[in-house]
């Protein structure tokens, strides 16, 4: 798909400095420019850059004047960073508008959806689904039995949605996501083996929540796992039963979070951190990565280590412990001295 620097000006709202019918099909860095390419430039960093870069197209800050002759076309705009955004976000419109329902696929007799699909080949849409209008399902997708999804969601290829999910508008579930497996729910019974407990409940995902790729949310055990609206999650995370998680908090990749754990709003959990089940963490909390937290967390902590401290305590800490082979070797000097003074 082309677009010339007209029609990219007239969505930027910006000017043209060059050559209005330059043409481009993709997008590039500065420096990895190339003639079919459009990038921009707002870091001062690399200005060189663009004396040097094949690309077709660049979008620049409205204050710039180029010290030197510019090969590539310009486009002035307030804020080449944001309107470099605003173009990925057009441009991620246009490639995903998909419509229309593909062959082979299983949709039940009672399932029912808005207009503007997408369903992808070999997707399968269990009994009374509700899907609401602009979603996109992409193929060897599962749909279960009872599940509603909003308006505008894009569900991507391989994910797996159970029976009974509640999935709000404006979401994103990238491939391979799991969301309504059971949680991990045993008792152990006097043959020292152990018996499942049904898990019955299910999952509630808000409005504006993006789950990324590999993800896992367990329905609960009773009542709901719930997601609350503009939660980022990223890859490979694992929810349990009845975890909640607060409004718009970002939790980076490989965290796990144990059964029935709250979680405040506006929180940022760094990659790999693991959380105990059962407790309470506050509203805009920061974990470090890689933290282990086993405590109740009040609001506005910053933590880190594992078991977690404070930060600033672990900061501390985490001086002495460098040192601590040259201070086990001084004691050992000392207890040398007092020794051998002793025996005197």
């Amino acid at each position: 798909m082309k677009f010339t620097a007209e029609q990219i000006a007239e969505v930027l709202e910006g000017e043209i400095i060059g050559n209005p019918e330059a043409e481009v099909s993709e997008l590039s860095k500065i420096e990895e420019g190339h003639a079919s390419s459009l990038t921009f430039l707002s870091n001062p960093k690399y200005t060189s850059y663009i004396y040097s870069t094949n690309a077709a197209i660049c979008i620049v800050n409205e204050d710039f004047e180029p010290e030197k002759e510019v090969s590539a076309t310009l486009i002035k705009v307030k804020d080449a960073y944001k309107a470099f955004s605003k173009l990925l976000e057009y441009y991620n419109q246009v490639k995903l508008s998909k419509t229309g329902i593909e062959e082979p696929n299983y949709i039940a007799e009672s399932a029912q959806y808005g207009e503007d699909i997408y369903i992808g080949a070999f997707a399968y849409i269990g009994n009374n689904v509700k899907i609401g209008n602009n979603v996109k399902i992409y193929p060897h997708t599962y749909i279960g039995d009872n599940t509603k999804i909003g308006d505008n969601v894009i569900v991507f290829a391989g994910a797996k949605i159970y029976s009974e999910t509640i999935i709000g508008n404006n979401c994103v579930i990238h491939g391979g996501v799991t969301v309504g497996a059971d949680g991990f729910g045993f008792a152990p019974n006097d043959k020292g083996e152990y018996d499942k407990v049904p898990q019955i409940g299910n999952v509630i995902i808000e409005d504006n929540v993006d789950v990324g790729a590999g993800t896992t949310i367990d329905r609960a055990t009773l009542g709901s796992t719930i997601i609350r609206k503009g939660v980022k999650l990223d890859n490979q995370i694992q929810i349990a039963h009845n975890v909640e998680i607060g409004e718009h908090t970002a939790i980076a990749a490989q965290t796990g979070i144990a059964g029935s754990t709250k979680i405040g709003k506006n929180c940022l959990i760094g990659g790999q951190v693991g959380i105990v089940g059962h407790i309470t963490i506050g509203d805009r909390v920061r974990i470090q990565a890689q933290s282990g937290i086993g405590r109740n967390v009040k609001d506005d902590e910053t933590l880190q280590g594992s078991p977690a401290l404070g930060y600033n305590e672990f900061n501390k800490a985490y001086v002495h412990f460098k040192n601590l082979p040259e201070s086990i070797k001084t004691l050992h000097n000392i207890e040398k001295k007092l020794n051998n003074n002793g025996s005197k």
